[in-house]
């Protein structure tokens, strides 16, 4: 990895330009920083907030935290302490508690554990039964073993991106070696996502 050329890291605040901004990498501290200064909404992940500011840095409007009405669930069903079985429905007051791991475990085995893929899914499939789920989780589980299967990672996980990006195309360096060019590439103007050019 060649060491390019950075110049100097400006100053966030009212006066950064777009193109600063969305050159350079800031922590997540850092912009909840400057939207707690302009009155910007702090809420939800990093890429959310750094949309926000982007928008506040375009036009100058101030995008306040939006009013979300909750939606009671109609189910009446405890996550933490009913008695579990394979035809137990998934219900939309589903949670991910210790009496649903349990039973995960006791079913699939110690092994079982929740990934963000199994969760989404579990959230997205009320009506379905907890056999269905563990079908799923199977299936997940064998996907996530097949090397040639890329799984997917979140924009907002950039590091995670990163580091498994450079192992991948790095056979032989160790994470500690990722790491390192993780924090040059931080430091320099443009795109912080991993390249085989850089």
């Amino acid at each position: 990895m060649e060491n390019k050329q950075s110049m100097s890291r400006p100053i966030l605040d009212q006066n950064i330009s777009l193109q600063d901004f969305k050159d350079f990498y800031w922590l997540k501290k850092e912009l909840l920083a400057f939207c707690r200064i302009h009155g910007i909404s702090t809420s939800g992940e990093k890429i959310e907030i750094t949309s926000r500011i982007i928008k506040y840095l375009e036009t100058g409007v101030v995008e306040k935290k939006p009013v979300v009405q909750q939606i009671k669930s109609s189910s009446r069903f405890n996550w933490n302490n009913e008695v579990l079985t394979k035809e137990t429905l998934i219900t939309d007051s589903y949670k991910n508690t210790e009496n649903v791991r349990l039973f995960f475990k006791n079913q699939i085995g110690p092994h079982f554990h929740f990934s963000t893929a199994f969760m989404n899914w579990m959230k997205k499939n009320t009506g379905k039964t907890l056999q269905e789920a563990i079908n799923e989780w199977l299936r997940l589980n064998e996907k996530s073993k097949d090397k040639s299967v890329k799984m997917e990672i979140a924009p907002q996980f950039e590091y995670n991106r990163f580091i498994r990006d450079f192992i991948a195309d790095n056979p032989g360096q160790i994470r500690t070696t990722a790491i390192y060019f993780r924090k040059l590439k931080r430091r320099q103007q443009g795109d912080k996502n991993y390249s085989s050019n850089d």
